[in-house]
């Protein structure tokens, strides 16, 4: 932002006074009056200009986006202005900065448990998770603006929470190259934050400062909806933005149907009207004109994240091909048309969550696993670009492009249907030992109820084994996943400690309970190796000290003399190895760790 002169300085806290009646005092008024008018016109600063006062970077130059230090100085000179606006900070980010929300409320109310007894709905805004896209701080910093003065009345129904800047490392780290393709703005953040982590993929495992601060955030408001504002990649085609809705299959089914039927077909309605027409996300195998697909929202990304606490979320998507000023206005108009919609579904909206919570509640049974169905396919009217070839100017080869002299609008796949591909049924509760005290912390912070153990005891309890499982080769945001997780399961007798940890399934949180325990899940806390310590076998043999023991066992143990037995004759490559044999031996006897392979996270079903 521009240095300020005399008037600019003063304006702000004229504003501020003005809006606490008592601290204007005769004294007060004359003297500020007087240095106003010794440095600009007052009247006209005021009355005539006051939204160009509070311009943003972007409104005075297209091609400019607001840096990191220039949203927060916006919203920082903005708050005076007006008693339905508070900027407070919130928990720390990687960046060694702190994370904001921007609260706007237009019954000045600023804490949940009042926004809760006012009935308003909760809308949850996100900026510059990838920082390189920064079509939300600019839209955000104008919109918040426009709800505290001309449109005012979109704040009827509404409390939104706006974090300015997320990724604030990855801001910080501006240039005007790391996103090749993209046109404009002249200068953006970069996609990793400080950690080089990418920050939509961290939600569940909470590497980051950023998304610890972010969960205990999102879990204080508890938002009724959540929009997290991006840029995409790939195809070339007609629209300037994109949405990425809750996957229908997997939110609630109350939800869902409420988004699918109501919801989605309104913003879209109201986006074509403001001559912003959307498109769902384009997530296509070759070219649009082949078909799109549906995206699935993993608990890693915002989206799915969201989805476990019952939140409909929403992932604008502008196209990076399209003019910043555009992209930016379409994300103003989306955010806009948003609120527009709650307006006029405040109850139903709110209605349908709490059918929602309590439905999860009681629930019995949870997919965990999902694919795409192909076999079911809609059709969606499409607006793109002829993709053609011709020949590379670099490489003298072919190359694909998308030839925007030729437009087509036609009918095209969209296969938004996916199917569960392994459900489980929950336990009455879950028992963790106290020993693991960051997978307690991480429940805790997003609003999961949790008991203690009052004293020693055995409990029979239902155990995991880790059977089988694949780890990636390489590493993807600083963790090897394990995937294709096989368990088996049985009742076991467990030495439970004063102090470990209930954490029963009565609860509307289950949803974010159950995905992140269950070792099957694809973002489990077990897939993002927070329980490796098991998959390590800390005890072992020594063969030629084993071998008279091992005749022992089986000498006493007849079940497992005749299964060793019937293994060496039906396998001569175990018949051929000594030490195989003596391996099984070992492992069905009372010798082999309890603890290795079994998962330390037990199921009480009774």
């Amino acid at each position: 932002m521009p240095n300020l002169n005399l008037g600019e300085i003063l304006i702000p806290k004229l504003i501020k006074l003005a809006a606490n009646k008592r601290a204007m005092n005769r004294l007060f008024i004359p003297l500020l009056t007087m240095l106003l008018f010794s440095s600009c016109n007052m009247s006209k600063m005021l009355n005539e200009n006051k939204s160009k006062y509070f311009n943003t970077p972007f409104e005075k130059n297209n091609e400019t986006s607001s840096s990191y230090q220039e949203a927060i100085k916006f919203y920082k000179i903005l708050e005076p202005s007006s008693k339905m606006i508070q900027v407070n900070e919130f928990g720390m980010t990687d960046s060694g900065n702190p994370l904001h929300e921007v609260i706007l409320s237009k019954d000045k109310i600023f804490t949940p448990q009042e926004v809760a007894k006012s009935g308003k709905v909760v809308l949850m805004v996100n900026n510059g998770i990838h920082a390189g896209e920064p079509c939300g701080i600019d839209a955000s910093m104008m919109l918040a603006r426009d709800l505290i003065n001309s449109k005012t009345n979109l704040l009827d129904s509404t409390v939104v929470i706006i974090v300015p800047v997320y990724n604030i490392g990855g801001s910080l780290n501006r240039g005007g190259f790391s996103r090749a393709n993209q046109n404009g703005p002249k200068e953006y953040g970069f996609r990793g934050n400080s950690k080089n982590l990418d920050l939509n993929r961290d939600f569940i495992k909470s590497d980051s400062e950023n998304a610890r601060s972010f969960n205990r955030l999102f879990n204080k408001w508890n938002p009724d909806i959540f929009i997290d504002n991006h840029t995409s990649n790939g195809a070339d085609y007609q629209y300037v933005i994109t949405l990425i809705a809750t996957q229908k299959d997997k939110i609630e089914a109350n939800l869902s149907r409420f988004m699918v039927n109501d919801m989605l077909p309104d913003l879209y309605a109201k986006m074509n009207d403001k001559k912003y027409e959307m498109t769902p996300y384009v997530n296509v195998r070759n070219t649009p004109d082949e078909g799109i697909a549906a995206f699935l929202d993993l608990p890693r990304y915002s989206s799915g994240y969201a989805v476990l606490h019952n939140t409909i979320s929403f992932m604008p998507e502008t196209h990076m091909f399209k003019p910043y000023k555009d992209r930016v206005w379409s994300t103003y108009y989306f955010m806009e048309s948003m609120l527009e919609y709650i307006n006029v579904n405040k109850e139903a909206i709110q209605a349908v969550r709490r059918q929602a919570n309590n439905n999860v509640k009681i629930q019995e049974r949870f997919d965990l696993n999902w694919e795409l169905d192909f076999d079911v396919e809609d059709q969606l009217l499409f607006k793109g670009y002829v993709s053609k070839t011709k020949k590379s100017k670099v490489t003298g080869l072919d190359r694909m492009y998308y030839d925007r002299s030729d437009p087509f609008e036609k009918m095209i796949p969209f296969y938004n249907t996916y199917k569960s591909t392994l459900t489980i049924e929950k336990p009455k509760s879950y028992i963790i030992p106290q020993a693991y005290k960051d997978i307690i912390e991480k429940l805790k912070v997003n609003g999961v109820k949790i008991e203690q153990i009052p004293e020693d005891q055995i409990m029979n309890l239902q155990v995991y084994r880790i059977e089988d499982y694949q780890t990636a080769k390489s590493p993807y945001e600083g963790h090897y996943i394990h995937s294709k997780v096989q368990l088996s399961s049985k009742n076991e007798d467990i030495q439970l400690y004063a102090g470990d940890f209930i954490v029963n399934t009565d609860q509307i949180k289950n949803r974010y309970i159950i995905e992140t325990l269950e070792p099957q899940a694809p973002d489990s806390w077990f897939a993002w190796n927070f329980f490796d310590g098991i998959l390590m076998q800390k005890e072992y043999f020594s063969p030629y000290v084993f071998e008279e023991l091992a005749e022992e066992l089986l000498k006493k143990d007849r079940k497992l003399k005749n299964d060793f037995e019937e293994k060496l004759e039906n396998e001569p490559e175990f018949k051929e190895s000594s030490y195989q044999q003596l391996n099984y031996i070992y492992e069905h006897s009372p010798y082999y760790e309890k603890t290795y392979k079994r998962y330390p996270v037990y199921r009480k079903m009774d």
